[in-house]
């Protein structure tokens, strides 16, 4: 069941693809994908290429997808090892979801940071007390970790 709805999810993605975000198999294994994010305009992230690494569960879509990022990146929703806080990839998950609404919420999430549950307390902190400074980090580490060189 979860390769046949992983399945229909691709030929969806395939024929309405979201909007800066890419996904599909990194190879022959369907539960396990590679996805890319263009970092939105309206962020410190813009002209950034993230790479993230998507991992099903055999019970999805009952289960979560695991989503990291595996490309650095400043954000206090994001630790280094690429973990993400977002609520749907957790407690708030739900059947209904599917990989391109998941990208579209990791897109939104690049604007518009959640410092009140924060992964990294220290940049949260910096978001909260001095935005130009988050801001210039956020920009430095796109540009030194998901531009092309």
């Amino acid at each position: 069941m979860a390769l046949k709805r992983i399945t229909r999810e691709l030929q969806d993605l395939n024929k309405d693809p979201p909007a800066q975000c890419s996904a599909g198999p990194a190879g022959d294994d369907m539960f396990r994908w590679e996805a890319t994010i263009m970092g939105p305009g309206t962020s410190p992230y813009e002209g950034g290429v993230f790479f993230l690494e998507i991992n099903f569960p055999t019970d999805y879509p009952f289960k979560p997808p695991r989503v990291a990022f595996r490309t650095r990146i400043y954000h206090p929703n994001i630790n280094s090892n690429g973990s993400i806080c977002l609520d749907i990839l957790r407690s708030q998950w739900s059947p209904a979801l599917t990989i391109s609404k998941v990208l579209l919420s990791i897109c939104s999430l690049l604007t518009d940071p959640n410092p009140d549950d924060p992964l990294v307390p220290e940049i949260a902190r910096v978001f909260k007390s001095n935005r130009t400074k988050y801001n210039d980090t956020a920009r430095e580490w796109t540009r030194k970790y998901a531009c092309e060189k």
